[in-house]
């Protein structure tokens, strides 16, 4: 993860050293935890009360806007309250033009929340570069962009789709917890607004909820910290703390997950009760070569489609060893999804079928454990 930039640091220094305010007199190489709601009147950070900002918070704030190679970020409690925070900032008749293939709690946000305040959605598959046209009629607030989406891994040309956006004065944001802030740089890209579920590849541990908007506008830095504290989507200092230590360690975690999951998709695509696998760094994923531009790995995530009827697959999911069938994604440890009855449940079964996520689709999130024994225990369950 070495930096040719001699005048940045590397993603590994930035992740460790950035971050370090509030250790007080004492020398602390870590700073504490400052568990408190409120601050007395008149300190030097400007502090008073926990919901408007902590030491914690700017503290990893000041590394993650490091690592995405932003100006500034804002945290939240969870990936879900980072898309709250910026879908508030839309009024009734706005439109939001999205990748059909959306995460499932952002698509019942937005059907079942936001619809009945007036903003309006309009979903294509935006792997088509025909489909761009929709972004240039529809003339959105908001391109709202995964890559790679969630669970079936399509990469969309960020480059190329904020270039079109751009051009209608539409606001890019993408959603960049599957590739993390080490493989993907969305503002790099052109995108407006970088967001991120930190609960997981970021913290990489499993014991903390959080998210965060990064961004280079000031603009933008100012209707974060408002929807923070207008809205209540502060998180707590202990997670935001937690996830300090976490992304310490994010650059060697991502390697980790990277090799194994491409070791992983490679055995997987080659068994015969597997009818196809989704991978970014696999030559057959049918944008792979996109991938390998505008990423740096492939993350973690391996999708695949058992050739297997529905109760069969429940039984295979419930009797792997290594796997844990959970909700969530991105920690040290394997976990294995069945997305169509777990994290897409919310999605009407037709509008799922029609973007591809069949029953049959399994999403696994591939930990940092000896690989060998994954491919075993999915070998075994699979027989």
């Amino acid at each position: 993860m070495t930096n040719s930039n001699s005048d940045t640091p590397g993603f590994e220094t930035q992740a460790i050293h950035n971050g370090s305010n509030y250790r007080e007199d004492t020398g602390a190489v870590i700073p504490p935890l400052f568990q408190t709601s409120t601050f007395e009147y008149g300190n030097a950070g400007g502090f008073d009360y926990t919901r408007s900002g902590n030491p914690n918070f700017r503290n990893l704030e000041a590394i993650l806007s490091g690592i995405e190679n932003a100006k500034h970020a804002t945290v939240f409690g969870s990936g879900v309250s980072a898309i709250t925070a910026v879908v508030s900032t839309l009024k009734s008749g706005d439109w939001i033009v999205a990748e059909e293939n959306i995460y499932g709690c952002t698509y019942r946000m937005l059907d079942q929340v936001f619809e009945k305040f007036g903003i309006q959605v309009e979903y294509t598959d935006l792997t088509n570069p025909d489909n761009f046209s929709r972004i240039t009629e529809r003339k959105p607030e908001f391109v709202w962009l995964e890559s790679p989406t969630n669970p079936l891994l399509k990469i969309v040309d960020i480059k190329a789709i904020a270039e079109v956006a751009h051009e209608v004065g539409s606001t890019v944001l993408v959603d960049n917890t599957f590739a993390s802030s080490v493989f993907q740089k969305p503002l790099d890209l052109g995108a407006d607004l970088s967001l991120t579920s930190t609960t997981k590849y970021t913290n990489g541990h499993s014991d903390a909820l959080g998210g965060v908007v990064c961004s280079n506008n000031p603009d933008w830095q100012e209707k974060m910290l408002f929807a923070q504290k207008a809205l209540g989507l502060q998180p707590s200092p202990f997670d935001t703390w937690l996830i300090t230590r976490g992304v310490k360690t994010m650059g060697v975690r991502m390697a980790k997950h990277h090799e194994n999951a491409l070791q992983f998709a490679e055995w997987l695509e080659g068994h015969s009760k597997v009818k196809w696998v989704r991978y970014p760094w696999l030559s057959s994923h049918p944008q792979h070569e996109l991938a390998k531009k505008q990423m740096t790995g492939g993350s973690g995530i391996v999708t695949a489609e058992i050739d297997l009827s529905i109760d069969a697959t429940r039984k295979f999911l419930e009797d792997l060893q290594y796997f844990a069938l959970a909700e969530s994604l991105g920690g040290i440890e394997s976990l294995v999804c069945h997305p169509a009855s777990m994290t897409h449940a919310s999605i009407p079964k037709e509008v799922r079928e029609s973007v591809g996520l069949t029953d049959g689709v399994v999403r696994f999130s591939i930990g940092i454990e000896d690989c060998d024994d994954l491919i075993s225990d999915v070998e075994t369950a699979l027989n």
